[in-house]
């Protein structure tokens, strides 16, 4: 492989933006920063990409997508979305266990590894599921190399709730892994549910959503999942936190001195209820988007870091699904491409910096995870890198990559685009023109993530 230069470049990286920067790309790794001109003979031997007047990021980690993949390929599968990831910056994603079959078993997770390794452009990783019977299966995985186990303590697309108590107090006192949790009260949500169905029959507006999946629900289920990880010391990670109340349970530190951590995601950032009458099924999500308040309180944590990563919470189906009534309509939406744009749209609106979204879709979740030399520029790490252009543009079908072709954020403008996407020092998505389709390079596949943070 050639030696890449990408020159002249505004890099922001923990913390500063650096202009003028350029950086040397050898056989996958960052060999070199240069703060001033690159040595010409250095230059001669290289190829170069002019980064004049663009951001330079770290590849966006992902930690929560589900690519639906096996089983549920009609709404999106691992080579469709790691496209539609690329094209949003991200380089890494971390995978949900909830697809047909459901990942619980040691078997099933490879299996997800080995189709990965074939198709996907982006890094990976999958969590493992936890069921209430699975214990010994989930003690079997590998932290080095298995990003975490995944339990749902409240019910979502695939049926995998976890409600006995002995077998989440088992989990907890005996996994050495990070345990990342879906918080939502069941036994809240199906009395919601039961007085929203009395009051409305099966003809329940979207606006009742965020009232059956309520504050309530996510704090109970937050509040035990953390009261359980105290007790055993376990490594917990709570996923998709949506409102005020929750952040009561989490420190505002770094990262890497916390054994307690939390995730937000893009949607409960830009969204809030009074959008459901606007874009009704497009923002059914579970956890529901909540109110205004919540979603200025998700921001001010995310500023003060007592939240520590944002993501995607990616999870696509078909229009066709998402038209169905509220009782069969599932949960969810497509994010990856439009995360980073959307964020950087935040930011340039003032609602946070462009180094605090860095570091929370890229630092933070490297530092989280454990995750070995990648989410930083530094030299000797990996070369997962964005370069990030100017350039007003409106999402619509005609540019959007996700295999349901479709988006919350159709009709949106945003005035950032992802010009270049390179995992492992290799160009894999490039695009020159704001809100056209960009085009993908697919020689070299991504790489599965591995994993040193002691999780005990």
């Amino acid at each position: 492989m050639k030696d890449l230069i990408i020159k002249d470049a505004k890099v922001i990286n923990e913390g500063k933006i650096l202009r003028d920067t350029s950086l040397l790309i050898r056989n996958g790794i960052i060999e070199k920063i240069f703060r001033d001109a690159v040595p010409q003979n250095i230059l001669d031997q290289s190829d170069v990409i002019d980064a004049s007047g663009k951001f330079l990021l770290p590849g966006v980690i992902d930690d929560q997508v589900h690519f639906r993949e096996p089983g549920l390929t009609h709404k999106g599968d691992i080579y469709s979305e790691s496209k539609a990831a690329v094209a949003g910056g991200i380089t890494s994603f971390m995978e949900m266990p909830n697809t047909v079959p459901q990942a619980t078993t040691q078997e099933l997770l490879n299996q997800k590894y080995e189709r990965a390794s074939e198709v996907s452009l982006a890094n990976y990783s999958f969590y493992i599921g936890a069921t209430n019977d699975n214990l010994d299966e989930l003690l079997k995985t590998d932290p080095s190399n298995v990003c975490g186990i995944k339990v749902f303590m409240g019910s979502s697309t695939g049926n995998m709730l976890v409600d006995n108590p002995v077998t989440l107090s088992s989990l907890f006192r005996e996994s050495k892994m990070l345990i990342a949790v879906h918080c939502e009260d069941e036994s809240i949500v199906q009395a919601n549910l039961a007085a929203a169905i009395e009051k409305y029959g099966e003809e329940i507006p979207m606006s009742e959503h965020p009232k059956i999946r309520d504050t309530s629900a996510c704090f109970n289920s937050s509040s035990k999942a953390v009261e359980l990880a105290k007790k055993y010391g376990t490594r917990l990670h709570i996923l998709h936190v949506s409102t005020a109340a929750e952040l009561a349970l989490f420190e505002a530190a770094p990262v890497k001195n916390k054994k307690i951590t939390s995730e937000v995601c893009v949607h409960h950032l830009w969204f809030s209820d009074a959008d459901y009458e606007k874009y009704g099924a497009r923002i059914k999500w579970n956890p529901a988007i909540k109110s205004a308040n919540d979603r200025a309180s998700l921001i001010k944590a995310v500023n003060d870091n007592r939240i520590d990563v944002i993501a995607t919470d990616h999870a696509p189906h078909t229009e066709e699904e998402k038209s169905r009534p509220y009782l069969k309509m599932p949960s969810g939406g497509p994010l990856v491409e439009h995360s980073l744009p959307a964020m950087l749209e935040l930011s340039r609106n003032g609602k946070i910096s462009i180094e605090k979204v860095v570091e929370k879709m890229c630092h933070a979740p490297a530092d989280l995870f454990g995750i070995e030399k990648r989410g930083y520029i530094r030299k000797g790490y990996k070369a997962d890198l964005v370069l990030v252009d100017a350039g007003k543009w409106t999402v619509t079908k005609d540019n959007i990559h996700a295999k349901c072709n479709w988006s919350p954020f159709e009709g949106e403008s945003f005035y950032y685009f992802i010009s270049q996407t390179f995992v492992n020092g290799n160009l894999v998505y490039e695009n020159p023109v704001a809100g056209k389709k960009g085009t993908f390079f697919e020689e070299k596949k991504g790489e599965r993530l591995s994993f040193s943070r002691v999780q005990d």
